[in-house]
């Protein structure tokens, strides 16, 4: 199992720089399950002086009393633990008549917990700040991986506490790039495998052996029964969402092709109403998202965000009856001719990701990104640079691809982005940009575009191409600046330690 705390330094910082800060300090982390908050918060808290609380689900006074019991071990004075308190302020106040200037640290880790057992506890907690904290060094944490909870009770402008926080972080899962310190010695191709279907969920990577290959993985530790991932869906929605059959049935049929809301709306029985809430949470959640075509306000897709939970519902959920009865190896033979499809989407959001952040080379500053589709036409990627440049993606997970085939049939399908641009009149891409575009080295000088239209980067991504040429040799004639990235690029991209 690999070791859970990786990274982070971006989180690390932040709380570093708040913990410098003169004044008290109320801070706020929080996000999903799993996510690495807890390992977070440890290690910020090492070698310094504080406390960390779990809070639990048992009751109010139990909370109270093992917060005592820790401001007692902390401060060195066992008496602290008898002083009478009846509430978490209580307790703190407790705390601040001791700690003076002094820079201590308090965790209280899964707050929401506090919150279901009394409502009452941020008005309780908002009272300790006014009162005491905001007197003292103290720096206090509020963490909870309910993430609607912590926004609306915590973060929310209704909640008692709001005006009061200093800072808060939402904690994320990994991109595929901070995999590769995971799993040092892993190719590109193996992180993108390795993330399709474990996802950024620094625990769903921890359970994850890193000498066995990603199918080997998938049996063992996703379609075993009695294994921490085999229902890991399942607990969450029982313990994040007050109705977890409804999204249940939400998320499954997503899986299986139902992405519009008419559509959701017809196979659960849901009205559109009712149902646009509950995809409403599921995106606060960053489970799902809804996708538009780049520039579109409407006709968007929704799709399960989250890499881990979309290949559970692809491959996991219509086989569990047979996973039930230990039949492991029958399910991973009857899913493996669709794993490929699968990694292929998750390539194409990988690809996606890295433009976006702009680890891809090109030779202008994108303002826009987005995928893009019309009547049955597809692009990848589509891209506008601050000049009104264009750019068009296109990925393919094969091995030996054909480049000029795959560079004219976007070529095609880019003349079909602009003709639908102009008569839906949604966008000026049709514009020509001022001046001549730069030729790549190697391009062969032509623009691969049409007289009057803007500026076209061609971007082909696959596994390996065939007869790639040399850089001198350029591109034929009319396909302007293509450009490939294969896996060995991908690698120097970041999506290996080692580049294959």
């Amino acid at each position: 199992m690999q070791q859970l705390f990786v990274d982070r330094e971006a989180e690390l910082g932040f709380l570093e720089r708040k913990h410098s800060e003169q004044g008290p300090q109320l801070l706020v982390i929080y996000g999903r399950r799993r996510v690495g908050k807890t390992a977070l918060i440890k290690k910020f808290l090492a070698g310094k002086q504080g406390l960390y609380l779990m809070c639990t689900k048992d009751s109010m006074r139990d909370n109270v009393n093992e917060l005592k019991r820790r401001v007692a071990a902390m401060l060195g004075k066992e008496y602290l633990a008898s002083v009478e308190a009846r509430s978490i302020g209580d307790a703190l106040g407790i705390l601040a008549k001791e700690a003076g200037g002094r820079r201590l640290i308090v965790a209280l880790d899964e707050f929401p917990y506090l919150i279901e057992l009394d409502p009452g506890v941020t008005s309780n907690l908002q009272r300790a700040w006014d009162e005491d904290l905001s007197r003292t060094g103290i720096l206090l944490i509020l963490c909870g991986s309910s993430v609607g909870m912590m926004e609306r009770e915590v973060l929310g402008a209704r909640s008692p506490l709001y005006g009061r926080r200093t800072g808060a972080w939402e904690v994320t899962p990994f991109q595929p790039e901070d995999l590769p310190k995971m799993f040092p010695l892993a190719k590109a191709e193996d992180t993108i495998r390795i993330w399709a279907v474990f996802g950024g969920t620094p625990f769903y990577l921890s359970q994850a052996d890193p000498s066995a290959s990603v199918e080997e993985n998938i049996r063992r530790k996703v379609l075993t029964k009695g294994e921490a991932l085999y229902g890991e869906p399942l607990i969450l929605l029982r313990e994040e969402f007050r109705e977890p059959a409804v999204y249940l049935q939400v998320l499954k049929h997503i899986s299986l092709g139902y992405v519009s809301l008419g559509d959701l709306s017809g196979v659960t029985g849901l009205d559109r109403g009712n149902l646009s809430k509950y995809l409403s949470v599921l995106e606060s959640t960053k489970i799902v998202s809804h996708v538009l075509p780049l520039g579109q306000r409407k006709r968007g897709r929704y799709m399960i965000e989250d890499p881990f939970f979309c290949f559970w519902f692809r491959f996991v959920y219509p086989n569990i009856s047979d996973l039930e009865l230990g039949l492991a190896d029958e399910v991973i033979g009857k899913i493996g001719p669709r794993l490929s499809h699968h990694y292929g989407e998750m390539f194409h959001r990988v690809i996606l990701h890295l433009i976006r952040k702009g680890a891809v080379p090109l030779p202008f500053r994108l303002t826009d990104v987005g995928v893009w589709w019309h009547k049955g036409v597809e692009i990848d990627v589509v891209g506008k640079g601050e000049s009104g440049q264009l750019l068009f993606c296109e990925c393919k997970w094969e091995d030996g691809v054909d480049p000029w085939r795959l560079a004219r049939a976007l070529r095609d399908k880019a003349d079909c982005f602009l003709g639908a641009r102009r008569a839906t009149g949604s966008g000026s891409y049709d514009g020509a940009v001022e001046g001549k575009p730069e030729a790549r080295a190697g391009t062969g000088g032509a623009t691969g575009k049409k007289a009057g239209s803007p500026e076209r980067v061609y971007c082909l991504f696959a596994k390996s191409f065939r007869d790639r040429p040399a850089p001198a040799n350029g591109t034929p004639e009319g396909l302007g600046d293509v450009r490939l990235f294969d896996m060995a690029d991908l690698g120097r991209l970041g999506l290996a330690a080692r580049a294959a």
